[in-house]
C-alpha cells in the first residue's frame, strides 16, 4: 500500500495516541505493528522516535488483547451528551 502524506500524519497520530491500538492502525492502514514502527523511524526525529518508543512500549492500551477495558470508545464522565446535529442547533 502506497501512503501519502496526509496518511502518515494520521498514522503518527494514531500512534501517538494512548487509547488508539496497533490493530485499529493495521485494520485501517493494513500496517502491521512492526511496520508502524518502522514507519515512526522514517518519519520522526530520532529524539522523537526514542521518546515515542520508550512511552508505547509495554503499553496495554496499544495492545487490543492486553487491555483490561471494554471495547469501545472512551468518554470522560465529564463530556457532555452529543447530540445529532448540535452544531447546527446554535
Amino acid at each position: 500500500m502506497v501512503l501519502d502524506g496526509i496518511a502518515i500524519d494520521r498514522i503518527i497520530e494514531m500512534a501517538w495516541e494512548d487509547r488508539t491500538t496497533f490493530e485499529a492502525i493495521q485494520f485501517q492502514f493494513e500496517l502491521k505493528e512492526q511496520e508502524v514502527i518502522d514507519l515512526m523511524r522514517k518519519e520522526m526525529k530520532p529524539k522523537s522516535f526514542k521518546m515515542w518508543r520508550k512511552r508505547v512500549q509495554g503499553r496495554k492500551t496499544k495492545h487490543e488483547k492486553l487491555r483490561t477495558f471494554e471495547k469501545g470508545r472512551f468518554k470522560c464522565s465529564r463530556q457532555k451528551q452529543i447530540s445529532n446535529n448540535s452544531i447546527a442547533k446554535r
